[in-house]
């Protein structure tokens, strides 16, 4: 009985070391599970990691880097319209002042800036035939009558302005017009005389600064008469 448990024991022993022979050890059995020419199988886990998924990471922190650094052109790229070796030359200008016109214009063409301006200028108004003041205007009327009586007509007492208490004896636009009725007032015994009359009136100005490559030719754009140019400071 002894010994056939002893048997017994020792059997179980033995298939327990064979079972942790068989499937504890790790696998190294050398030879080939396939045919020959046939591919392994090996499972996904066991493959190794391919370089592209490794160098992602750098290749996208490149890109996200590059995305905030500024790029910087290389020191020998030039613009595009610019003559390699020949620096840009400034386009010449002129300055000048147009006038003097009854209104105020405008040019276009070739035209950089431009502005217009108004003076005030003194133009001849016709010729003054007359009497000077007395010093009432009982005295300038008695004249008048005076006038009357020598035959010589057309005349007017002044009574306001600037010319108070004289008395006028016509206003020409021609001189030699204005020269005969002073004369024959001052053959009849009074002492006329005659000026020249003038008024303020406006006249402008154009001052502009124009391209002058070609030359600037302004009188081809101006169909006022009487117009002139000069020289003028730039603005």
């Amino acid at each position: 009985m002894f010994l056939r448990l002893l048997f017994v024991l020792l059997s179980a022993l033995n298939i327990a070391v064979g079972a942790w022979l068989l499937l504890g050890q790790p696998y190294t059995h050398s030879g080939n599970a396939v045919d020959p020419g046939v591919r392994e199988l090996r499972l996904l886990s066991e493959m190794p990691q391919p370089e592209a998924t490794v160098a992602a990471p750098i290749a996208a922190s490149s890109v996200a880097g590059s995305s905030t650094a500024p790029v910087t052109p290389p020191a020998s790229a030039a613009p595009a319209n610019a003559a390699p070796g020949r620096p840009s030359l400034p386009v010449p200008q002129i300055c000048l002042a147009l006038g003097p016109f009854a209104t105020p214009q405008a040019l276009g063409a070739q035209v950089t800036r431009m502005r217009s301006r108004q003076e005030q200028t003194t133009q001849p108004n016709g010729f003054w035939v007359y009497l000077p003041a007395t010093s009432s205007h009982a005295q300038a009327l008695e004249l008048a009558r005076q006038l009357g009586s020598h035959n010589v007509r057309d005349y007017f007492v002044v009574s306001s302005g600037d010319q108070p208490n004289t008395v006028s004896l016509g206003l020409f636009k021609d001189p030699a017009n204005a020269r005969k009725r002073r004369d024959e007032v001052v053959a009849a015994g009074f002492p006329a005389r005659m000026s020249e009359r003038s008024e303020n009136v406006p006249e402008y100005w154009l001052d502009l600064v124009a391209n002058n490559s070609p030359r600037f030719e302004w009188r081809n754009r101006v169909r006022a008469s009487g117009v002139n140019s000069h020289s003028t400071s730039c603005f």
